[in-house]
């Protein structure tokens, strides 16, 4: 999942380049307006309203746009007026600082997930690093080369797609799918994810075990 942090300070840069990273983000920093508006498409943008060489507002509304990219600005401006004047500017969210990691992990994972749903809702479809899922058909191609998965294996990589980089915990995963709470299925899980990243061949990596809690895709959705 690409990650474009745009932020002037070295310092909240860093620390929010390393606690994205450590939670799987593929994290890219842009310090101006310029870099930003210049780097290469990414899933998800975090976007400082305060830049040195452009109004964070118009950086916002020209990222948009230029492809509907979900954005979320980070910003010291917490009055109200600031507020909606970020979110008429095209933002997804508006997280005010200083605030908590988790609670900045938290807005970005609902916000790819309310993307990926829309993105679903109108083309039927999933692209997810070169592999893409029909939900409609419910069929999946590997570079336009179609991938033979069971039922119940297709129906964990839609609902893994669908949650838009976030993990998903494996009891979630269980219910889910197999419709029960019994915890001997977590192994049966694990198999099925296993048999699913040999058919996936090259794209086998897609599919990210988060060690004690689920799964999740490790690679951005469009």
């Amino acid at each position: 999942m690409r990650i474009l942090l745009v932020e002037d300070d070295d310092r909240v840069a860093g620390a929010l380049t390393g606690a994205l990273r450590r939670h799987g983000y593929d994290v890219r920093r842009a310090a101006t307006a310029a870099d930003a508006l210049a780097a290469p498409p990414v899933d998800l943008v975090l976007l400082d309203l305060g830049l040195p060489d452009r109004d964070g507002i118009e950086v916002c509304r020209k990222l948009r746009a230029r492809g509907g990219v979900p954005v979320i600005a980070v910003t010291a401006r917490g009055g109200e007026p600031d507020r909606v004047r970020g979110l008429r500017s095209g933002a997804d969210d508006y997280v005010v600082k200083p605030f908590g990691t988790a609670e900045l992990l938290a807005r970005i994972e609902a916000v790819l997930r309310r993307s990926m749903g829309h993105r679903a809702e109108q083309t039927g479809r999933l692209t997810v690093d070169g592999v893409e899922i029909d939900l409609g058909r419910r069929t999946v191609a590997v570079d336009g080369r179609l991938v033979a998965l069971t039922r119940k294996e297709f129906d964990v990589l839609a609902l893994l797609a669908r949650a838009g980089g976030a993990a998903v915990p494996r009891d979630r995963i269980v219910v889910e799918v197999w419709q029960t709470t019994y915890e001997g299925m977590s192994r049966t899980l694990d198999v099925h994810v296993a048999t699913m990243r040999g058919k996936l061949g090259r794209a086998s990596g897609l599919v990210q075990t988060v060690r004690g809690y689920g799964y999740r895709l490790a690679a951005g959705a469009g």
